[in-house]
């Protein structure tokens, strides 16, 4: 599915400021959204918004349909009626530039255990009436979520609550177990009930916002989902797993450019040949939830479809393996027949073969390239903008995964740092907003960029490094960083390359002086 010619920048919600410890969907969301209509952005791309489980990455979630609580709003929530304003009124000392996560995670737990109670006592009749609706929708996903969570946690202290370490009858989800646990956890399980209606509440809010004023968001999924997660509970049979639980095999990529020991994720494999016998209806439903909560969807490691990378669980490493052969078209001739158009980013990058072109040119799925790599060794890179070769694709200057523009450059090689300059006719004192303007410039019909490039920030605000587990997804800002110089040499940019929609205001003239980085 092509898209028109447009911009838009990245950032995640736990990036946001907030007095609470991590960005949320209160008032700097909004403010955010505001800058992205005033500085002439189309799009909003955010990561993952699951529940995080492992090393806090939203890659890694306990599952794929419900949203992370911790990125409510206790403003929000005060608002809205579910928190009294004196449960907010003093809150713990956060950093300001980081989440720190465990601390942020046992203050917003105890609000939300607090919300529920002040629901469940003083609850008007249209707030009950709109928890029980959405409980009946989401039947499907939630309840199986809800009680997984509660006996997660009531086994958090073996071996940190893995559900194949529960016992036999509720890992297996034996009937009388489900029932017993079902009674003996209510209260709990209620409460994650109660904590989705909010997130979805609060989630759909912003993105109406967003909508109504033309700024589309762009979701994110990981192809697999995480083995700590209700939906491998939920759903053994849909997965290589071994008769108590364990997964047989593993996902992941052999050695590349982040690692040379390859990446073993540890993400259990679908058995593809089962999930098609009901033309993938865990896939249906999956891209159902994440089109209501996005309006376009990146779909990490979109080369699984065509082949994937097969690890034995018992390696420690990523570097045996093999490929093994994914649904490929048939796969998507079905989700299109069942959901229509699919307006999907293939993220296809790493080993890219003839075969996983093919599928993604099939469905006009654009692809992604990453300036960043234009740099790295070849002179003839196909992520140099005059080898694109169709504006069918999505330019960034880096993504989550990637250092920080100014962080990669002053990391460089000389050689790679001059190769840069040459190439894009610049000193290299401003290498954050020389890339932004080149992807800007670019024949892509989309082009991103982190908002740490436009604040050209260096490596301490990088979000992510793949392959390493901890001290990351933290990156925060503040309110003054993102500032008027930002949004009004954005929008003339944006203006410059023809990425403004035509219905979009002029904007008002404004001389601003950009200093050097």
């Amino acid at each position: 599915m092509r898209f028109p010619r447009a911009a838009g920048v990245l950032a995640h919600p736990t990036s946001f400021p907030s007095r609470y410890g991590i960005g949320d969907f209160g008032e700097a969301a909004y403010q955010f959204v505001d800058f992205l209509v005033a500085s002439g952005q189309s799009l909003w791309q955010i990561l993952p918004l699951g529940p995080t489980g492992y090393a806090d990455s939203p890659y890694q979630c306990f599952s794929a349909f419900a949203g992370n609580p911790l990125l409510l709003s206790p403003d929000r929530l005060v608002a809205d009626g579910y928190l009294p304003a004196t449960a907010v009124q003093y809150a713990p000392s956060f950093p300001v530039h980081e989440v720190d996560y465990g601390p942020v995670i046992a203050y917003k737990n105890s609000l939300f255990a607090q919300a529920h109670r002040h629901f469940q006592q003083a609850g008007t009749a249209v707030q009950r009436a709109a928890f029980a609706q959405f409980c009946q929708e989401q039947a499907f996903w939630l309840d199986d979520f809800a009680l997984f969570m509660a006996v997660k946690n009531y086994h958090a202290d073996h071996e940190g609550g893995v559900w194949n370490t529960w016992p036999t009858d509720i890992a297996r989800r034996e009937p009388v177990a489900m029932q017993q646990w079902s009674q003996k956890l209510a209260d709990e399980i209620e409460r994650h009930k109660f904590l989705q209606f909010l997130f979805f509440q609060q989630w759909l809010a912003l993105k109406q916002y967003a909508n109504d004023r033309d700024i589309k968001i762009v979701g994110d999924i990981p192809i697999f989902v995480a083995y700590d997660s209700a939906d491998v509970w939920a759903n053994r049979d849909l997965f290589y797993l071994h008769a108590d639980g364990s997964p047989e095999f593993i996902a992941g990529v052999p050695p590349d450019y982040f690692s040379v020991t390859g990446q073993r994720w540890g993400n259990p494999l679908y058995r593809w040949s089962r999930m098609a016998q009901d033309d993938f209806a865990w896939w249906v439903k999956r891209l159902q939830m994440t089109f209501t909560q996005a309006d376009i969807v990146r779909i990490d490691h979109f080369r699984g479809f065509d082949a994937y990378w097969e690890i034995p669980a018992e390696e420690p490493t990523a570097m045996v393996g093999r490929w093994v052969k994914g649904p490929g078209l048939h796969f998507f001739q079905k989700m299109r027949d069942q959901l229509g158009d699919l307006p999907i980013i293939a993220e296809d990058l790493g080993v890219i073969t003839p075969s996983v072109r093919a599928l993604r040119d099939q469905f006009d799925f654009p692809g992604m390239k990453i300036l960043q790599f234009a740099f790295g060794g070849e002179r003839n890179s196909d992520f140099l903008p005059h080898h694109f070769g169709t504006p069918n694709c999505v330019v960034y200057t880096g993504t989550h995964d990637n250092d920080t523009t100014v962080g990669w450059y002053r990391s460089a090689d000389e050689w790679e740092r001059d190769h840069i300059r040459r190439y894009l006719s610049v000193d290299g004192r401003n290498i954050a907003w020389d890339m932004v303007r080149l992807a800007w410039m670019s024949v892509a019909d989309t082009a991103v960029a982190t908002l740490q490039d436009l604040m050209r920030l260096g490596g301490e605000a990088r979000m992510n490094f793949p392959g390493k587990v901890g001290g990351y997804w933290r990156w925060r800002y503040t309110p003054d960083m993102l500032d008027d110089r930002i949004q009004y040499y954005l929008r003339e940019i944006t203006d410059l390359y023809g990425r403004i929609p035509s219905a979009q205001p002029a904007p008002v003239e404004v001389t601003i002086e950009m200093e050097e980085a």
